[in-house]
Parts: structure tokens; sequence; C-alpha cells
């Protein structure tokens, strides 16, 4: 197990989670985060924590990154490198390609040009399924070509193509995780997120974006967690890439809104907008396939349906929305 660790995005949804957990298992660890979409709040326990040490500073900015990297150094050598930091919200990509460029690509550019420069050996990289694009049929690691459709899934199938040429010359070995939708505690983005917060506004109906047919996979933050550890574990490729997810079709947009509903604002009526997708950019239906997760010996508890209600009971808690009858 890596000992001394380097979080970038450490007060993010995912990154946060991912530090609680290395922490319970004895590694130190340094985060580093901007603060922009981060939240120091989420580092709560993390603070109090002897064994973690947060800086803030910009994955972006090369000289800020270059900082951190030289104060984490001074506590020890670092084994390896979580590299969370992106851009979260796909549609703001879309509408300013510089945010996925500067937030997205860049971050693992000067993420990895550092590991390199000070001889850091390991890896593991936060992508998703956006690398994907609106592909045809059971998403497979292998499957391809890959035309993603938003800068978020282009930047982040990039950043991939740096990791690989970077195993080719200095890295001893790297982990890529696409992600699913994940939902639960500390989310800063996402559809639960989106619908609490509208109705946080008191509105006269929930207002949803698509049809409410759209369609994906979603995992609990703390089986991806899980799941990515498991695979640092166990995945012994020098390039390692896996889908995270489950083995079943998903949950619809259309059952999240009723279930966020259904536990915050019963006899609120929906009002879809339409549209096919919710967003440019929006993929709006697609299966992962897990077997090569599943052959490595890790398998979710939790079906997509199961992780969003327990997300929204959850999630509930962090947004004041008053329930109505």
């Amino acid at each position: 197990m890596c000992r001394h660790i380097l979080v970038t995005g450490a007060a993010g949804f995912i990154g946060s989670h991912l530090i609680d957990s290395l922490l319970a298992d004895g590694a130190r660890i340094t985060g580093v985060d901007n603060l922009v979409r981060g939240r120091r709040a989420h580092l709560a326990a993390a603070l109090a924590h002897p064994r973690f040490h947060f800086l803030e500073a910009d994955a972006a900015d090369s000289g800020s990154l270059r900082r951190a990297f030289e104060a984490a150094l001074s506590r020890g050598p670092v084994d390896c490198v979580w590299h969370m930091a992106s851009n979260s919200d796909i549609g703001a990509g879309v509408a300013d390609p510089g945010i996925d460029l500067r937030d997205t690509y860049l971050t693992t550019f000067h993420t990895l040009r550092l590991m390199r420069e000070f001889r850091i050996p390991r890896l593991s990289f936060a992508s998703s399924s956006a690398v994907y694009g609106n592909h045809p049929g059971m998403l497979h690691e292998d499957s391809g070509p890959l035309f993603p459709i938003s800068n978020y899934g282009a930047m982040k199938l990039a950043s991939e193509a740096l990791i690989s040429a970077a195993v080719e010359s200095f890295l001893k070995q790297a982990w890529i995780f696409r992600f699913p939708n994940v939902v639960g505690t500390r989310a800063t983005h996402g559809i639960i997120y989106d619908l609490l917060h509208k109705l946080a506004k008191d509105p006269p109906d929930l207002e949803v974006l698509g049809d409410g047919t759209q369609q994906k996979p979603y995992l609990h933050v703390s089986e991806l967690v899980g799941a990515m550890r498991f695979i640092v574990r166990h995945a012994s490729e020098r390039l390692n890439y896996f889908n995270i997810g489950v083995r079943d079709e998903g949950a619809t947009v259309k059952f999240i809104a009723e279930e966020v509903l259904r536990q915050v604002a019963p006899g609120v009526p929906i009002r879809f907008i339409g549209g096919s997708s919710g967003w440019v950019g929006d993929v709006p239906r697609f299966r992962y396939c897990v077997e090569k997760l599943a052959a490595l010996g890790w398998e979710p508890r939790l079906k997509s349906t199961d992780a969003v209600r327990r997300a929204v009971s959850e999630m509930r808690q962090e947004v004041p929305v008053s329930c109505r009858s």
C-alpha cells in the first residue's frame, strides 16, 4: 500500500471521501485543492487528523502546484498521487472550452510533469464514462473508437493518453478509473444535488431537464472509493484501466425525480422540459460492462436504484428543504 499519498482535488466530493478512507487505513496524506469547487468543510474530520496536511493550491497552475509538491515532499517521500482534481460541471465546459482545458487537462499535465521531476512512481486517476461519448451498446473498457461529445469527456480522454505515454517513459504504474454517475454526501453537482437545490427555493413544481427517460448506472460514493482502492491493491499491470459501475440497467431521471419528491416534497408536480438529453454534452443513456472488475474480485452491494435512494436520504440532510404534503 502507498504510505505517503498526495491527493489533488482533496476537498471535492470524491476526493474527501477517499481521504477519509485512506486515513482510516493508516496512510499519511497531503491534500491539495484550490477550494473553487471543493469545500473545506468536506475535510472537517481529516483536518483534525495528525496524518493529514492540507495545502490550498491550484493544480492547473504549474507554479502553485510545484509549491504544493515541494511542501508535500518536505514531509517525506511521496509514494503515489491520486489525481482527483478536474472540472465537474460538464455544462460549463461546453459553454467555455477553456474550463476543461485548464481544470481537467492541464491539471493532469502539470501533475505528471512534477511526478516525473520528483520521481513519484505511481498515479491513480479519476476518469469518466464521458470518454466513450454516445457509444452504442454495452461499454467495455476496450470499446472504440472513442468520440466524446463534451469537452469534459475530451479532456479526460486526452488525460488518459498523457498517462499512457507517462507509463511508457517514466511512471512505474498507473490506474485509470472510469466512473459512472456517482451519488452521495458532499456532492457538489449532479441530478440529486440540482433537484434538491431547486426544491429549496419552494417552487410550484419541480423542473426536470429532458423527458425523464434518460437512464444511466449510479454508484454510491462509498462503493466507488472501495472499488478504486480494491483495484489499486489487486490490479498489477503497469497500466490498469477499469470501468467502475453496476450490472443493472441504471436508474431513469423520472425515477430519481420521483424518489426525491417522495422523500422531500410529496405532492409537488414534476415538469419535464423535454428532449432526449438534459443538456448539450449529456449522454442520455449508457450501460457499463463491469466483467473486468468482477473478474478481479469486486462487486457492488447496491443497485443503481438503491444507491439513489440512499443518496437522497443522506443529501436531504445537507440541503434545507421544507417537507410539504
